[in-house]
């Protein structure tokens, strides 16, 4: 496979401009789960404010069926955002001091969650979505030692990341938010099997997991929609009978549980049929952890 360079504004890099203004909606309502002052200032600043609502005013000004569709995503990233929120709290709590957010995208925690003193946050992505972020908050201090590597997860992430300072002989916090779903099953099993090689005992792990992709890529709404939005996605998910994640991961030597999306959504106080229909049926985030 030819290496690519994805933009903010092209290709994959499309999905982060979505998830951003999801983030950026979710934060303005009253029953807000998550908080990201940032957000919409991403998303405007790509230059797609028309095409990504990122306030409930804009959201209410689509038309009657888009809108329902779109609130409806905007929930479960609300949903899925504190699930990964609170894992890093947890963990954080437990006394780790680095993390590490794959294809991170336009990911604020680095700047909007309340870190521990020492605490280092690596972000991995391709070099024009980081550069685009780096520019745009350039004036915003992070709360962490935020260290970005742009590259390709093709390529030999795990050097570069031991290059910029990871240490592997102390416990670390890893995210895969929105990434699995666009890995074919091998490039899964080899992601987990690098992150495997990079954790001490005590290390965490939490991801988003689509058990049936299929069903999300065939749904004519989700593809019109992705459309609309300048992404194909039948083209960009993968549905290859893979295992199960927890599965993978207990095969790797973790210990790992798994809830559903609609589980943590009643957790969270957030109505399941408020969010997307297929997206929700399918999807559950996963934690592990590396036994000591």
């Amino acid at each position: 496979m030819a290496e690519q360079d994805w933009d903010i504004v092209s290709g994959i890099g499309v999905t982060a401009l979505a998830v951003a203004a999801a983030r950026a909606i979710e934060s303005c309502r009253d029953d807000r789960l998550i908080n990201d002052p940032h957000a919409e200032t991403l998303v405007r600043a790509a230059g797609q404010g028309m095409a990504f609502p990122t306030t409930p005013e804009e959201l209410a000004a689509i038309p009657d069926d888009g809108r329902r569709w779109a609130e409806r995503i905007d929930h479960y990233i609300g949903v899925r955002s504190r699930f990964f929120d609170d894992f890093f709290a947890q963990v954080a709590e437990s006394g780790v001091r680095q993390f590490v957010i794959l294809a991170a995208g336009l990911d604020t925690r680095a700047y909007r969650l309340d870190w521990p003193d020492g605490t280092a946050v690596f972000e991995l992505d391709q070099p024009k979505v980081l550069q685009f972020k780096r520019e745009i908050l350039d004036r915003v201090e992070p709360g962490c030692e935020h260290r970005t590597l742009g590259i390709d997860l093709r390529e030999d992430w795990p050097a570069a990341l031991i290059a910029a300072g990871l240490d592997v002989g102390v416990p670390t916090g890893w995210l895969a938010e929105g990434l699995l779903p666009y890995l074919p099953a091998d490039a899964e099993r080899g992601l987990l099997r690098a992150i495997t090689d990079l954790s001490a005992p005590g290390s965490r792990l939490a991801v988003e997991e689509f058990r049936d992709t299929g069903k999300i890529a065939n749904d004519a709404k989700i593809s019109e929609y992705g459309r609309q939005q300048g992404m194909d996605v039948s083209a960009i998910l993968h549905d290859d009978g893979r295992p199960p994640a927890p599965d993978l991961l207990a095969e790797l030597g973790w210990s790992g549980e798994a809830e559903t999306s609609q589980d943590a959504a009643v957790r969270l106080g957030r109505d399941p049929g408020l969010a997307i229909g297929p997206m929700l049926e399918v999807s559950r985030f996963v934690t592990a952890s590396k036994p000591r």
